[in-house]
């Protein structure tokens, strides 16, 4: 196979600049893991040896697919690349740590402690430091040891700026946290990039031998790297300057995760004259998909212009739709989804909805499965699946039913057994309450009389897949339970509960939209509607992507209000919703939603406002309107 085959001149060219800093500007869909494995290709082919090359990524899947492509090119056997390094950061950590970690104190058989190990060390240094009491939030802890971790601060230089009382209190238990970790020859995930920089930082002999190892350094998606990984990379590629990053700062949404998209920005003032090529033509998307995700994204000040084009066709306008309140978009979604399924024959598995946060999974999912519509959760869990929302059903369930062992044995793994026995008096008041309280009212009760959303906060440390806070993201999906628990105000409350938890039980029971039906072609090829949120998508591509809740505090996420970075990073969340379509794109908005229990009027996205008004059909479907009376 010619390297060369199905690469377009700037491709051709990213490809054959083996010497010298290299920074590629991959546009969405323009072939950046091809540019990518066909590059390490023509190292190889040009007598670079295999294990002189060191090729990061950050997925375990894109390393795999990475090697699978390149073993295709150099005659489809992967003997030929035996000893090239094709990996993610971390696992390149430990690579080095397995060789080097003597050096810092530890022996090479360390274990990796995963987030349940850290969170469990974590509790129990708070206890016995009696943190607790103070209402010392484990999780919090952790949060701020994994950013000092990730920006390459140890607890050291913590204390030199640490003042007041809690941070002094962090400190203490950073110090005892590492400690312990050393005691028992533990490492955590954040230490798998930082201990090798240090390695480097210190021994200087350590780093020589990498250095002269690892000739030729490529990164994918640099726009995500963090300051710990940014280090590790400069300190290995400081001698030869082979450095090849290739990303798109167009799509960096993960400042959550501590990602600097910074690091691409700055490239060329870290390496003066480095090569610059631009990848722009577009192999995924219509030509107004493109313009129409340019000129939202081109309102970003901190990014690298570019314009991305393609030879596909024109293609249909962006649909722009207006809906009464959530349960009527959600149904417009899945009837229109239905309708390209069934009419246009458009694959069901080719569809996606996208959406900013996790609960707004909820109104889609009902919507699915009164359609009997077939669906899959992707980078999530069915909302009547989740743990937090089970919990709370627990509850419900055992007032229901005083005979629930299920239910009792589930309130207990959450209370302790200790704590249900001295939870019996407020236990008894909650199943009085069941009597005269609405739904919604008798969960709010029981999360107060139970510290539920504490629980939350302390079990929980960590992001979920929306970017939110864990805690808060799931602490949201039960307030969207309370929003659903609404509806039945108005019903006799012992009917109320009855009805609310038998509905609940249905959602449960049928994740997959029912059985298949005679003659139903989706069913029988087991294609399911994709939901996700806008962080879960990228990297993917769909035939037809609806963005669901394109509405201002959403999307752009309420947090951003008044942060420019997160602003800006709202925007370029938006911009990769928009950029994974291929062939049809749908915004819709709300003029009322309820969501998280809050029921109000809601105004379209700014991203909406700026699309361009010849790109876009717009639909309003919500005419003649009134608001709902719902109790909260």
């Amino acid at each position: 196979m010619n390297i060369f085959d199905g690469l377009n001149n700037q491709q051709i060219e990213a490809v054959k600049v083996t010497e010298g800093p290299v920074l590629i500007l991959a546009g969405a869909g323009s072939g950046k893991t091809k540019t990518l494995t066909h590059r390490i290709a023509y190292l190889l082919s040009q007598g670079v040896k295999p294990e002189n090359i060191l090729a990061l990524t950050f997925t375990n899947k894109a390393a795999e697919e990475m090697k699978n492509r390149v073993a295709s090119l150099i005659y489809g056997s992967r003997f030929m690349i035996y000893g090239l390094f094709i990996g993610t950061f971390h696992s390149f950590g430990v690579k080095i740590l397995r060789n080097e970690s003597e050096r810092l104190g530890y022996k090479n058989n360390f274990v990796i402690y995963d987030e349940d190990d850290v969170f469990s060390l974590a509790k129990d240094i708070a206890a016995g430091l009696n943190f607790l009491k103070d209402k010392f939030k484990p999780a919090t802890a952790l949060h701020i040891i994994s950013k000092a971790k990730n920006e390459l601060r140890g607890a050291g230089e913590f204390a030199a700026e640490s003042g007041g009382f809690y941070k002094d209190k962090i400190l203490k238990f950073y110090n005892i946290y590492e400690r312990q970790l050393k005691k028992a020859n533990a490492l955590d995930f954040d230490d798998l990039i930082a201990l090798p920089v240090k390695i480097f930082e210190k021994y200087p002999d350590a780093l020589l031998k990498y250095r002269n190892q690892y000739k030729y350094i490529l990164i994918d998606e640099y726009q995500d790297t963090n300051h710990a990984q940014y280090q590790l990379i400069n300190l290995l590629a400081k001698k030869h300057k082979n450095l090849f990053v290739i990303g798109d700062p167009d799509q960096a949404i993960y400042g959550w995760r501590y990602a600097d998209f910074r690091n691409i920005l700055n490239f060329e003032y870290d390496y003066p004259g480095a090569r610059v090529i631009k990848l722009e033509q577009n192999y995924r998307s219509t030509q107004n998909i493109l313009d129409a995700a340019h000129e939202i994204i081109s309102k970003n000040i901190e990014r690298k212009e570019k314009k991305l084009w393609t030879q596909n066709q024109t293609g249909d306008l962006i649909e722009v739709v207006e809906n009464a309140n959530e349960r009527e978009e959600a149904d417009f979604i899945v009837n229109r989804a239905a309708d390209l399924s069934k009419n246009q024959s458009v694959n069901l598995d080719k569809i996606v909805v996208m959406y900013r946060t996790n609960a707004q999974s909820r109104a889609l999912e009902e919507a699915c499965l009164y359609a009997n519509l077939p669906y899959r959760v992707i980078g999530g869990i069915k909302f009547f699946q989740r743990r937090e929302i089970k919990d709370i059903l627990a509850f419900l369930r055992l007032i229901q039913n005083s005979n629930d062992e299920i239910s009792q044995k589930r309130i207990m793994g959450i209370l302790g057994k200790r704590k249900f026995d001295d939870f019996t008096g407020s236990w008894d008041k909650i199943k009085e309450e069941a009597k005269t309280f609405s739904i919604a009212n008798l969960i709010k009760s029981i999360i107060k009389k139970t510290g539920y959303y504490n629980y939350i906060a302390a079990k929980f440390p960590g992001t979920a897949s929306d970017g939110e806070p864990e805690s808060e993201s799931r602490i949201n999906n039960i307030k969207e339970l309370i929003g659903l628990a609404s509806k039945y105000n108005k019903i006799e409350p012992v009917s109320a509960l009855s009805d609310f938890l038998a509905e609940a039980a249905l959602m449960q029971d049928q994740p997959e939209a029912g059985p298949p039906r005679a003659g139903d072609r989706r069913n029988e090829s087991g294609e399911k509607l994709n939901l996700m949120t806008l962080h879960s998508a990228k990297g993917l591509e769909f035939d037809a992507v609806f963005i669901a809740g394109a509405e201002e505090k959403l999307l752009p996420h309420a947090r951003s209000a008044y942060s420019f970075d997160e602003l800006e990073e709202e925007r370029r969340l938006c911009y990769v919703g928009l950029t994974r379509a291929k062939k049809h794109l749908c915004l819709s908005f709300v003029k009322h939603r309820n969501l998280w229990g809050e029921s109000g009027e809601v105004l379209p996205s700014r991203f909406i406002m700026e699309l361009p008004p010849h790109l876009v059909r717009f639909q309003s479907l919500a005419d003649g309107y009134n608001l709902p009376e719902i109790e909260l």
